[in-house]
């Protein structure tokens, strides 16, 4: 069972994919993560759970991978502090929840955008660009650039919890490169196709962050960096020209467009 605890969970699933389902009765979804490369250990520690429901969940995966053997439970030596279950995020972390809720609005309003390219309206191919533009702007430069540049750098970045949130934020970048190919030739499938990919990606990877990360982080924070956390944030805020108030603006009046 050693190997297996320092197994990448998407290996574990593909080949047990009853483990899978054992995970997500925990609140682990790891089936929808679209990378998949945290060891099976980590993903333990990460989520928070107790050592009962540690005991718990290795027993039964241990169960899947070898049916009708008495196995030997290993004990996970934690690097993390276990916490209460119940959310709530430091200063700093809250800035980035916050962040967050602006972009989520940018993806609840993507299926608004394809429909109206769908249909020809006037306008919709510049609200293509002025998306990419808030994403660009928004929430890769301004939000993206303090987990990567700054939150991140507080920990190890080769444990695979920040190596996965680094390849998702790629893959982001990634989308957006082939929504702007597909606006440049008015490719409509390949800009909604784009939209969607990058709407899918980035629910799952707030969900992840707001959830996980973000209190996983909070937990093994000192106090002392978390103020540090929280001016550093704040600097950024205050050389960010107006950044928030010009894509708050450009979101609510996004929505009243859409509205009428």
């Amino acid at each position: 069972m050693e190997n297996y605890i320092n197994t990448p969970i998407k290996q574990l699933i593909i080949k047990f994919p009853n483990i899978g389902e054992i995970l997500e009765d925990y609140k682990i979804s790891c089936v929808s993560c679209s990378i998949g490369s945290c060891l099976l250990k980590d993903i333990i520690e990460v989520h928070n759970l107790s050592e009962d429901e540690e005991k718990e969940v290795i027993k039964r995966i241990s169960e899947v991978i070898y049916p009708n053997r008495a196995i030997s439970i290993p004990k996970i030596e934690r690097k993390i502090k276990s916490s209460l279950k119940e959310i709530g995020y430091s200063p700093p972390m809250k800035i980035l929840v916050n962040e967050h809720m602006l972009i989520k609005r940018w993806l609840n309003l993507i299926p608004e955008v394809i429909k109206r390219l769908d249909a020809g309206l006037n306008g919709n191919r510049q609200i293509i660009y002025d998306g990419v533009d808030f994403i660009r702007s928004y929430a890769d430069k301004f939000h993206h650039a303090k987990e990567e540049d700054i939150l991140f750098k507080y920990f190890d970045e080769n444990l695979e919890i920040i190596k996965t949130m680094l390849e998702e934020h790629e893959k982001g970048r990634g989308y957006v490169r082939s929504l702007i190919e597909s606006a440049e030739k008015r490719d409509n499938n390949g800009i909604a196709n784009s939209l969607l990919a990058y709407q899918e990606l980035l629910t799952e990877h707030i969900k992840k962050e707001d959830e996980i990360l973000y209190p996983w982080m909070d937990r093994n924070l000192s106090l002392n960096q978390i103020g540090r956390l929280y001016s550093k944030f704040n600097e950024l805020e205050e050389k960010g020209n107006g950044i928030k108030e010009k894509y708050t603006n450009f979101i609510i009046n996004l929505e009243e467009k859409f509205k009428n």
